[in-house]
């Protein structure tokens, strides 16, 4: 390869991106309703209305909207409803890692109650569950909880279709100075300043 050749292509400057949450990572991380019935039907929680959850969200994002419309240009409508429905995806997809990691320790911890030759996992005290039933019942309300908010994510996403009359995607910013730390910013000055 020529010196010109790898010069152009190193003067190409692309501009990373900050990814945003999208409302497929929210269902890849988030149960759906067969799997939060399940759920809420071995741990005794209560089975949520997964379709009325979604459609609340949905009318009140589109009722809001509504309220708004004449103090909002079509373009303003637009920029705080990609805020509103980005915060209800990026809460739910916290949720839905949050739960990931619930049922992480839970299986990490059923395992090692299935060891017989352990002491520190074997069940409490006649009356008290064990680490690892405690655990599981902590991952069964996290799944329920992140499930109701996949659902409030999900009729979020179909109201601004309905509003702005196009998909919604999150926004993407772009990541000012990538690389550079406060550190090296202030290196920097403090060398030129030097001279």
């Amino acid at each position: 390869m020529t010196k010109t050749a790898r010069t152009s292509r190193q003067s190409a400057r692309v501009v990373p991106l900050r990814k945003g949450t999208t409302l497929e990572m929210v269902r890849l991380c988030c149960p759906d309703a067969s799997q939060a019935s399940l759920i809420a039907e071995s741990f005794g929680l209560p089975i949520l209305d997964s379709d009325g959850i979604r459609d609340l969200h949905e009318r009140l994002i589109i009722d809001t909207a509504e309220a708004l419309n004449d103090g909002l240009g079509e373009r303003a409508m637009q920029i705080h409803l990609q805020r509103i429905v980005g915060a209800f995806v990026g809460s739910a997809r916290g949720a839905g890692q949050f739960y990931s990691r619930a049922v992480t320790e839970a299986r990490d911890a059923t395992a090692k109650a299935a060891n017989d030759t352990r002491d520190e996992d074997l069940d409490g005290p006649v009356g008290f569950d064990s680490a690892a039933q405690r655990k599981r019942e902590f991952a069964a309300d996290m799944g329920v909880q992140s499930h109701a908010l996949r659902m409030a994510a999900e009729g979020a996403v179909a109201a601004y279709e309905q509003v702005v009359g196009e998909r919604w995607k999150p926004f993407e910013r772009a990541i000012e100075n990538p690389g550079q730390s406060v550190d090296r910013k202030a290196a920097e000055l403090q060398l030129a300043a030097l001279g």
